[in-house]
């Protein structure tokens, strides 16, 4: 199962708990119960699926195998189905991290009605490059489809294979700058095989009319002109956000601020390796196997042990250094929320949103043996993955797990801690260039629910502090309500904590005028996060 944590973190960012404010308080929140159901979006299974393209043809029923139709399109197309109706997809992925043989094609195979050959190294990078960016330009891709079809009607009934397909298509030739024809054939190719002809000759000509415009330099770009609202409409197309984070960025960063973070979010991302120091690896032995890999890196500029590596980290896995604890990916940002809590050797520390642990095991790491960290979480299947990565990075001697909710068990519970973590459930805006499909899935709707679990959570963890003890709070995301907002409104609830300036554990440059850490995308070049420490009286 750590095999599985690492690619987790290769695919939905290293530690962030981005992900756990759709699930991992759900079971125990009925205001984040209703959160969750008003997101829910029907989602198809493999009947529905095969039942939306029509019945399959007796070709397709018959051959199986299809070694015609590009395998990197047709997994593409597979995967984007499964994203965007609620499928997860960091299993399609072994340890090696390719599709995991009959596994991957299974999935293909259910959608589509046929195999493909299996991926080959190449074919990986370009399903990992289309994937993410047929995501990341969803609403731009859109746009310019719908522009180029017959009528409006064309593109709301389209059906979503369809429409994956095209997108593909959209991506491959306007941001890949692919050979174009070559592109329509594969394409029209994979869209008269998986639904019907007909399906085909649609694709040919919308892609064709695609690459005579884009010769022509003539896309159909939106214009930004009008009032506010519609500036904001025309810059969320052309970055492709969602309208409401255009106009949010907009009233906190300005204008060009904006432009700048959406243009950082829909970048390719860097990762960072964290050495395992309990496993005797030190950053100069990581920069040793990484030369022997001829991975390019960068040492962090903020971090001792950590490296920052732009390409090559399908390399590091396929090496086998994740599988063998000798590192882990974590984002510099979550390493210097680690830095805000300072945890020291002999210190009692809780982590109260803790899977699937890389703060939790950063800390662990840094405290040389000797105290005790406890990693509470609802999620009990998260918590055990935590468990197996602690002991892969030999640091399970001072890491206890507690499966619970952090609000009931902090009125049960009778001890107080040295430090306490809370790294909350948050709306994740911080993450977005590794979290490619988190735009599509956050709502405006969804951030005053989030603040609300916040503040319980909150109050729930300031419970656990001893007198003197530490209160750290942090979240991924660069809202301001998320962040400055609720702390202000804990220290209003809680006069006994007071903020304990953050520039004496960080660098200056990531401290802000209130005292609290922040990393900002584009200032710092790393994933935005947020923390305050409070100490208690």
């Amino acid at each position: 199962m750590a095999e599985v944590f690492s690619l987790r973190l290769l695919l939905f960012t290293s530690n962030h708990r981005a992900s756990r404010s759709s699930s991992s308080y759900s079971s125990s929140s009925s205001s984040y119960k209703s959160l969750k159901s008003a997101k829910s979006n029907p989602k198809p299974t493999a009947s529905t699926s095969a039942s939306r393209r029509g019945p399959l043809s007796v070709s397709q029923k018959t051959q199986k195998l299809n070694l015609e139709v590009s395998p990197h399109r047709a997994v593409s197309a597979v995967r984007l189905m499964r994203i965007e109706f609620g499928g997860a997809f960091a299993d399609l992925l072994n340890e090696k991290g390719k599709g995991s043989g009959d596994n991957e094609m299974g999935y293909v195979e259910r959608t589509l009605g046929f195999r493909t050959r299996d991926l080959e190294d190449r074919d990986l990078r370009l399903v990992t490059d289309i994937v993410g960016g047929t995501i990341r330009w969803r609403r731009y891709l859109d746009h310019l489809i719908s522009s180029l079809c017959h009528d409006d009607k064309t593109f709301s009934s389209m059906e979503p294979l369809l429409l994956q397909i095209l997108r593909i298509g959209f991506y491959e030739i306007v941001k890949l700058n692919m050979p174009p024809y070559a592109v329509v054939d594969e394409n029209v190719r994979l869209a008269k095989v998986a639904l019907r002809p007909g399906a085909g000759n649609m694709v040919n000509a919308i892609l064709r009319k695609l690459v005579l415009l884009k010769e022509q330099n003539s896309l159909p770009e939106p214009k930004l002109e009008g009032d506010d609202r519609a500036q904001a409409r025309a810059l969320a197309t052309l970055y492709s956000h969602p309208v409401w984070m255009v106009r949010r960025w907009t009233k906190y960063l300005g204008k060009e601020e904006a432009i700048k973070l959406m243009a950082w979010n829909n970048s390719d991302p860097s990762f960072s390796l964290r050495a395992n120091s309990e496993k005797g690896i030190s950053r100069a032995d990581l920069e040793t196997k990484l030369n022997s890999l001829k991975v390019p890196y960068e040492p962090s500029l903020h971090l001792s042990d950590f490296i920052r590596i732009k390409t090559g980290l399908q390399t590091v896995i396929q090496a086998g250094l994740l599988k063998e604890g000798l590192c882990s990916v974590q984002d510099e940002s979550a390493g210097l929320v680690v830095s805000v809590v300072d945890p020291q050797p002999g210190e009692k520390i809780i982590d109260c949103c803790a899977a699937p642990g890389g703060k939790t095991i950063y800390m662990a790491s840094r405290l040389k043996g000797q105290g005790m960290i406890s990693a509470i979480d609802i999620n009990k299947g998260r918590l055990r993955i935590l468990k197996e990565t602690a002991k892969l990075h030999q640091v399970d001697d001072v890491v206890t797990t507690i499966h619970a909710d952090l609000r009931i068990f902090s009125e049960k519970n009778t001890v107080t801690y040295d430090k306490v973590l809370l790294d909350a459930p948050c709306s994740g805006l911080g993450v977005l260039s590794k979290r490619a499909d988190l735009r599509w899935n956050r709502r405006l709707e969804d951030m005053e629910e989030l603040k609300k679990l916040q503040d319980e959570l909150f109050d729930a963890a300031s419970l656990l502090v001893k007198p003197g003890g530490v209160l750290v709070y942090s979240t991924c995301s660069i809202d301001p309500e998320e962040n400055e907002e609720r702390v202000s409104a804990f220290l209003l609830r809680h006069p006994e904590f007071h903020v304990d300036p953050a520039d004496k554990y960080v660098p200056h440059d990531f401290v802000t005028a209130s005292r609290f850490y922040f990393s900002l995308p584009v200032k710092h070049s790393l994933d935005g996060a947020f923390a305050a420490r409070l100490v208690r009286s």
